[in-house]
């Protein structure tokens, strides 16, 4: 067997057991949080309550939100800052959803308008909010909706071959732009409060313990069908080829491939997952505003991937779940020094840590294995 094939085995065969490892682990979880929320006395050091299991979800979407960016950043050199933008699309089509379903138990009573539009002296519900009464159609927009913005966006940017710093300057507009756009009373989707106040889906309350741990499930399925299908895509021919994209964009141009098509294609991937992710938070933290377009919010998300470790996949959902596991904690205890103990992190892991937090468990586990050899 040539050194090439040989290779070639040996990264596929850690790929597999990589991805087969990062299953295990959400099974695992998947598993754990429910037994410790049912099974354990309420007293118990164990006991995980009802607003455990919701910030639990709310950590493996954002999870699901890194390994989205990760993809196209970590594996075909695209800095997104727009992030955010799939992302709360994803968001505002389940809340849509869910305001439908209150109908007519509102302050308003009013069965057709949510109440934000009865009080702004709304007559008829605005065309954009057709069908999304119906849970099938709220999930098609979830996924058509960020997809195809992600498809506008990349046509555009990818054929008129704008690249590297021009292209994160762009996508940091359009989030600024949704942002600007949905903070606007006119536009028939809350203003600034957003879309909140959600009582139930499918007829079970969002209260009960049933629906939080059924979310909580999805956010675990979600983002295991992430990773499998990120993984897959990227050992295949044409992940390779993205990945060539990204260390060499003119020699694969030159040999015949069209760059922006994989790119596209790349791109719609990701934005459609950013859209479920954002779709899984709403339920789970009862709000979405237009504060979810942020631009700090996109760069938040490109800090976690740097963070856990760009181009690695898992490393970018470490990283989503570890930066929001002390944002939840730092924001409680010393709100006053979240910010600049992120940039802090940020910038020593940048100097020290290229590879981020899984890249230095990484290394660690070799010169411990060679070590011992």
């Amino acid at each position: 067997m040539s050194l090439t094939a040989t290779l070639i085995r040996n990264r596929m065969f850690n790929g597999d057991f990589e991805l087969r490892i990062f299953l295990y682990i959400l099974v695992f979880i998947g598993a754990l949080v429910p037994i410790l929320n049912i099974f354990t006395s309420p007293d118990s050091f164990l006991h995980l309550s009802d607003y455990h299991i919701s910030l639990f979800g709310k950590y493996l979407t954002y999870g699901l939100l890194a390994l989205s960016l990760d993809l196209v950043w970590g594996y075909c050199g695209i800095l997104s800052l727009g992030h955010g933008a799939f992302f709360a699309l994803g968001g505002y089509c389940m809340g849509m959803h869910l305001m439908r379903e209150i109908g007519p138990r509102g302050v308003y009573g009013d069965p057709i308008l949510p109440d934000f539009m009865v009080f702004l002296n709304w007559t008829e519900l605005p065309l954009a909010w057709y069908g999304f009464d119906n849970i099938i159609y709220a999930i098609l927009m979830i996924m058509l909706v960020p997809g195809f913005l992600a498809f506008i966006f990349g046509w555009f940017a990818f054929r008129s071959r704008v690249t590297g710093v021009y292209f994160s300057i762009i996508t940091q507009a359009m989030v600024f732009a949704f942002m600007l756009a949905f903070f606007q009373n006119d536009l028939g989707f809350g203003g600034n409060n957003g879309l909140t106040d959600f009582k139930d889906i499918l007829g079970f309350s969002l209260q009960d313990t049933r629906t939080k741990l059924a979310f909580f499930l999805l956010s675990v399925i979600a983002l295991g069908l992430g990773y499998y299908l990120s993984k897959k895509l990227i050992s295949s021919h044409a992940g390779q080829v993205t990945t060539a994209i990204r260390d060499q964009e003119d020699r694969i141009r030159f040999l015949g491939y069209r760059v922006e098509h994989f790119k596209l294609v790349l791109f719609i991937i990701s934005g459609v997952l950013a859209g479920i992710a954002g779709a899984l938070y709403v339920p789970q933290v009862g709000i979405i505003n237009p504060g979810e377009f942020s631009p700090v919010k996109s760069i938040e998300i490109v800090v976690w991937v740097a963070l856990g470790g760009r181009g690695t996949l898992y490393g970018a959902v470490v990283g989503g779940v570890l930066v929001n596991l002390a944002k939840s904690f730092f924001t409680v205890y010393f709100p006053e020094y979240w910010l600049f103990f992120l940039g802090t992190l940020f910038v020593l892991v940048t100097i020290f840590l290229p590879r981020g937090v899984v890249g230095l468990a990484h290394d660690l586990i070799q010169h411990k294995k060679i070590g011992i050899g």
